[in-house]
């Protein structure tokens, strides 16, 4: 089911592929019913800690639709899931814009959005400096980021859609899990996603008079 899942949110997308140029990613928690022991250093104790799941998603910013998801471990870090995500969205859509938060500042990650004619709009770090090492992209973003902030925050605030995204997520299909095991806690989670990329049709269809025909979207992802 998770491969099946995985291919129905990214087909769910396909309808808005003419709306979405700019994106943004980030990553959200979900709890399980779970705990695993864990012991503090400070006072020598064992505790329990509840276990979570982590979900790492690409939306575009103009509807919230998500156009690629990994599910991870709670513990596992963001930055390493930029270049995956960007990869399967730009598969489909025309991308222009991706912005981030300081977890994914990389030359990485800067270089892989620049690759697919896309602008990286990720604010760097307090101790960053504007030596390229060969990296064009971080240098030209680096000078826009120090000389021209005003004009590099307004794209970069796009990202807080995908926070919006989350919240949508969490208010409508919970932010708890039920299931117990593995899979089926990465399978439903997948669900609440592609439930809320439905749900996200649904109102472009009327608001925009976009035409969904899903026929269409399965067979450009299979060609």
């Amino acid at each position: 089911m998770t491969p099946l899942l995985t291919k129905l949110i990214e087909i769910t997308a396909l309808p808005l592929k003419q709306v979405e140029q700019d994106f943004a990613v980030d990553s959200t928690g979900f709890s399980t019913s779970q705990f695993k022991r864990w012991l503090d250093i400070r006072t020598k104790k064992i505790s329990k800690k509840r276990k979570w799941k982590k979900v790492h998603a690409l939306c575009g910013v103009k509807t919230n639709i998500i156009t690629s998801i990994e599910i991870t471990e709670g513990t596992a870090n963001d930055s390493p899931y930029l270049v995956p995500l960007v990869e399967v969205t730009n598969k489909y859509f025309e991308m222009r814009e991706v912005s981030a938060d300081k977890a994914y500042s990389s030359k990485a990650n800067l270089k892989a959005v620049s690759e697919i004619g896309a602008l990286p709009f990720i604010p760097f770090k307090k101790n960053t400096t504007g030596r390229s090492r060969g990296s064009m992209i971080w240098k030209r973003m680096f000078l826009f980021f120090t000389q021209h902030q005003e004009e590099f925050l307004k794209h970069y605030h796009k990202r807080s859609n995908v926070e919006t995204t989350f919240a949508m997520i969490k208010k409508k299909f919970s932010y708890k899990l039920h299931t117990k095991k593995e899979v089926s806690q990465i399978n439903e989670l997948l669900m609440k996603c592609l439930c809320h990329n439905l749900s996200v049709l649904v109102h472009e269809s009327f608001e925009l008079g976009i035409e969904i025909n899903f026929r269409k979207c399965f067979d450009i992802i299979h060609n």
